[in-house]
């Protein structure tokens, strides 16, 4: 499932700059997550790089976007192509 920013987003720039996916970006007021572009960081870290560095827990799973961690890793690997 890919990864949403929640209205309590302050827009500090901290998960935009700790995505490897660069699918962070800044959409007034707050911060989106291109769900196309989210892998979760699967095959890369153990928990997504936004969460960590988020400082106000603002980064849920979307229930909009639900994919399986198959589906995550394949769209990992498809990025680099």
């Amino acid at each position: 499932m890919s990864l949403l920013i929640t209205r309590e987003c302050i827009s500090c720039d901290a998960c935009r700059e700790e995505c490897p996916d660069e699918a962070i970006y800044d959409n007034e007021p707050i911060y989106v997550i291109d769900p196309d572009l989210c892998t979760e960081c699967v095959n890369e870290f153990s928990e997504p790089a936004c969460i960590v560095a988020c400082p106000v827990d603002c980064i849920i799973p979307d229930p909009d976007n639900v994919e399986s961690i198959d589906e995550l890793r394949l769209k990992h690997k498809n990025k680099d192509i």
